[in-house]
């Protein structure tokens, strides 16, 4: 298994490994009458269909996703919320390893905000963000975003240059901008909670794109419970 969907500009959402399927939801559900389904049914999609509709969602947790994501640090830190805080009572933990700027020096990657792509401040809200802006103001702040990197990698490259330390010298990079490269392991639960939450229309434009990846990944391996589960 490797599907892989492209994100932004330089980002993708890759899905590792899966444990279980829809079946694996039906019988956990039916374990109690010591019964099993071999074969995906209608009355078992009828089952999924039920549990989800009233919150019965512990047989939603014995399925596990695992995947490799690359994203600007914008983007991790809010995905990041669906780990803080989990332990192994919570119905929503799950497992996070991200690769560190303390050990590697790969060339630094950044997400660049097309021209088309710089939104306004919404007028109902004093957060998140509006409508396009104009392709002019569009381009002058595309062209001073990429020379803010060109500079501030110039920095980080000189520093180590003359000897200082790469937990150091990271300090110069943009670091919302940067992009980062990291496995997320979670219950088919949890990755439904991530999509529902972060598809909504008030979430940031840049993670809903990751979200709205991560839904086709899922539904690739968990069709109708995600069917379900995902409103």
């Amino acid at each position: 298994m490797d599907k892989k969907i492209d994100v932004l500009d330089k980002g993708y959402v890759r899905l590792v490994s899966t444990m279980g399927n829809d079946l694996t939801v039906v019988n956990s559900a039916r374990v109690s009458y010591d019964k099993a389904s071999h074969e995906m049914d209608d009355k078992d999609k009828r089952l999924i269909r039920f549990l989800a509709k009233n919150l019965h969602t512990s047989p939603f947790r014995h399925s596990m996703l695992q995947f490799e994501v690359y994203s600007p640090l914008l983007v991790a830190r809010q995905h990041w919320k669906y780990i803080v805080g989990s332990d192994f009572r919570d119905p929503l933990t799950g497992a996070w390893n991200e690769s560190s700027r303390r050990y590697i020096t790969e060339e630094p990657e950044f997400y660049v905000i097309g021209s088309d792509q710089w939104r306004n401040v919404p007028e109902s809200s004093k957060q998140g963000s509006g409508e396009c802006l104009s392709l002019e103001i569009g381009d002058k702040w595309t062209r001073e975003l990429t020379e803010h990197y060109d500079q501030s990698l110039e920095k980080y490259e000189q520093a180590m240059k003359d000897g200082v330390c790469v937990e150091q010298a990271r300090v110069f990079l943009p670091a919302y901008a940067l992009y980062v490269r990291y496995y997320w392991t979670a219950s088919l639960q949890a990755v439904a909670h991530f999509i529902n939450q972060r598809l909504a229309h008030d979430a940031q434009k840049e993670i809903q794109e990751y979200a709205r990846a991560t839904l086709l990944l899922t539904q690739s391996e968990f069709p109708h419970s995600i069917e379900e589960l995902v409103g």
